[in-house]
Formats: structure tokens, sequence, C-alpha cells
């Protein structure tokens, strides 16, 4: 299934110049990476542990709580920025892995808090979400050679097995007390995408093909499954029978992490994972259905979810597809980009290449704030930035991806192709 609509109208076979194929554009994804990258390196690191979050000047905010999802996402970033040569990336990649020894660690109970810290605010639950974040952190940091990843790789993965990992799906479940008491009643998508991701990288990192086993089992059930039985509309929130629930935070619509809704920027995430877990795989019977599934979930974030008047892609949908949430969240589009330049290069077809120019002319546009540094991570319906519930610039981890996924070679893996120098040109 392909895009119904054409970002200029214009027929899907006409010949476009490709900017993958440019040297101009690429020059451009790196410098700007580096621009963002600069923007964040100075100020993030807190001494006291983890890393603080930004305001629109690049300042720290005054506040005392570190979420895991910070630290690890930092972690990250400044690994695969080491891996690209940046000076002084190492070394906040390292204090990254020491924040998640030290800060987020329950030394007492085992697992790693989803919010340490002092004061008010603090969570010491354990969140699937956050904890399939680690793997990612610790695989990326140890393909970049930092200190400690390795070891944090080993236990965060047999904390997964043994504490989140449900039959016979192989599903996650989301979240326990401190002491593991639970699991909760929810169960989520989101924490089992992001736990496709981080099996990826693990994958990448120890060349174990038990990780790549694990993220086939779950995209199968999820997208083959159960997204394909809801009319390829991506179901967050389920039940522990995996029944959709329909109702969920839907008096919290903004919920950062579990918004009511089906958000169309986990569709267009999907779809690039789909063909990368494809290219991991390699020539395999089991995954001949993950290239039209990606194809499928970006050509209904297109027709669902863009807006053909002034441009954007707005954040939910209700489960029938009409708008929902028409906020614009920057890493929606930072999604989209990677997914349009993987289908570009991996189909051949010049529809993804326009598409992907269109994404990147509104981005440059509306997101990227030219004048301080970062993105924008808000927009509201008329495109004009906005803070609820995104206040300044809380992370790098979509936008720094948006910028190096076009770099690499198609399907692959960021952190081990910028380790074997893979940056097409």
């Amino acid at each position: 299934m392909k895009p119904e609509t054409t970002p200029n109208g214009s027929p899907a076979g006409a010949a476009v110049s490709g900017w993958h194929s440019n040297a101009g554009h690429r020059h451009w994804l790196l410098a700007e990476s580096k621009k963002l990258v600069d923007f964040f390196k100075l100020t993030v690191l807190d001494p006291a542990g983890g890393f603080f979050e930004l305001d629109n000047d690049g300042r720290p905010f005054n506040d005392t709580k570190r979420h895991l999802v910070t630290t690890t996402r930092m972690t990250y970033n400044f690994s695969l920025a080491h891996l690209l040569g940046h000076p002084g990336a190492a070394p906040l990649a390292d204090h990254g892995i020491r924040s998640l020894r030290s800060l987020h660690h329950d030394a007492v109970h085992g697992g790693y808090y989803w919010i340490a810290g002092r004061g008010d605010g603090t969570d010491h639950s354990k969140q699937a979400y956050g904890h399939v974040h680690v793997l990612l952190a610790a695989s990326t940091a140890k393909v970049a050679g930092i200190a400690g990843a390795e070891d944090l790789l080993r236990e965060v993965w047999s904390l997964l097995e043994k504490r989140f990992r449900t039959e016979p799906t192989g599903l996650l479940a989301d979240e326990f007390d401190e002491d593991w008491a639970g699991p909760s009643s929810y169960r989520g998508q989101n924490c089992n995408m992001h736990f496709v991701e981080a099996l990826m990288a693990a994958a990448d990192a120890t060349e174990d093909h038990v990780y790549l086993e694990r993220a086939e089992k779950i995209a199968t059930k999820l997208i083959a499954e159960l997204t394909a039985a809801n009319d390829w509309r991506l179901a967050e929130h389920y039940n522990v029978k995996w029944e959709i629930d329909r109702d969920f935070n839907r008096e919290d619509p903004e919920n950062l992490f579990w918004p009511y809704g089906s958000i169309i920027g986990h569709w267009l995430e999907w779809a690039r994972l789909l063909l990368q877990l494809r290219e991991a795989l390699g020539p395999s019977g089991t995954n001949a259905w993950m290239l039209a599934a990606a194809q499928r979930l970006f050509a209904l974030g297109i027709k669902e979810g863009w807006d053909t008047r002034i441009g954007g892609f707005l954040y939910t949908v209700e489960f029938d597809g009409r708008p929902f949430n028409r906020d614009r969240y920057w890493w929606t589009h930072a999604e989209a980009i990677g997914a349009a330049s993987v289908l570009a290069r991996i189909t051949g077809d010049p529809l993804y290449e326009r598409w992907y120019r269109t994404f990147w002319d509104f981005v440059d546009r509306n997101f990227i704030d030219h004048g301080r540094g970062g993105w924008y991570p808000q927009l509201d319906r008329r495109n004009a930035p906005t803070e609820t519930p995104w206040k300044g610039k809380p992370d790098l981890y979509h936008s720094l991806q948006a910028y190096l996924f076009p770099l690499i070679p198609a399907g692959k893996g960021l952190a081990v192709s910028l380790r074997n120098g893979q940056l097409d040109g």
C-alpha cells in the first residue's frame, strides 16, 4: 500500500533528484547534527548524576529530579556522538553509564528507578519503558567502547527476561512497584516497540541472534497480528489479555508517555523499525511481511496524520482515524524522516524521496531553532511553537537520529554503522 497523496501532487513515478545521493545534503546533515550535539553537550551534565533538561536557550532547569529516559537517551546520544568523532562526547557517555549504576540503580531490590533524585516527584517504580532504554544505552555504549557498558547490558537483559517478559506472547508487562510487586494490569505497545529497537542494538553489540528472535516475535504479535486486525491503526493501550483498551487516558490526552488514542509518530517509527529488523534477519520466509507492513503504516500515517493544508503531522487520532490531538510534536517528524529515508532507498520509489524532502522542508522551517539551537519540541495546530506539555529543549534523541539515519546504509543500526565507518559518502 503506497501513500495516496504526494507532497506536490505530481505522479508517483515521476523522476526526482535524490537528496540521498547529494553531497551537499549529506554535508548539511552532518553539520546540523554537530550543531545539535554542541547545543546540549556543554550544559547538560549534572555533576550530581544524570543530565539536566534544558530551556530554550540551553540553560538547565532548576530541577533536582532525574528521569531514567533522559539519562539513558543522553547516554545513547553521546555514545553515537563519540562514534562520530565529537570531542567531549565520550566523557558524557561515561557519566551516563555511571549515573545508571549509581543514581538510578536500586541496590536493595534491583532494577532502575523511573525518576530518581530529591524532593517531590521522584518515582521508584520499575517501568519496562525505562529498562528497555537502559538496554539501548548499554548496547550503544558498548559499541562505542564505554567502560561498564557490557556488564550493564548483561544485567538489564537478565532483568527484562526475568521480571518483564510474559508468555506466551513474549511481550513485556509494563510496570512494577519498587519492590517488584505487581505487575499492573496495564499492557502497552510503546515499551515493546522500544524493546524491539533495543534488541536490535543489543544484537549489533553482541552478535547474538537471540535478541533478533525476541524482536521478531514481538513485532509479529504487535504489528502482523494486533495492528493488522485493527485496520492497521496501531493501538497503544491494552489489558492483560492484550485486548485494546479504547478508553485509557481519555481524560489525559497529553500524557507524555501514554496519551489517549493512536499516535501517528509510532506508526512511522514502526515502519522504520520493521525495515531495520527485516534487514537484520536477512533472507527469511518469516520476515517477508515486513516491507509491505512498513509501507502500509507509512501510507496510513500520511493519509490520516498529515495536514494537507499547512503541513505537519497531527499527534493522535481516534480509533476510526478522525483527528484528536492536532498539535505537532518534533519526534513524530523526526521519525517520519527516518522512515521515508529507509523506504526511499530500499524500494527505489521516488515517492518516498519526495516525502523525505517535504518532511525536512517542514522541520527546517518550523522545528529547528536556527537562532539558539536545538529543535522546538511542540507546535500548535497552526504550526506556532507552544509548550503544553513539552517545555524547553528536552532531548536530542529523535532529532539526532533524523540527521544520521539517511547517512548510513538503509536498514542498518546506527552505532555499528558508525563504528564500521559506514557513513554513506
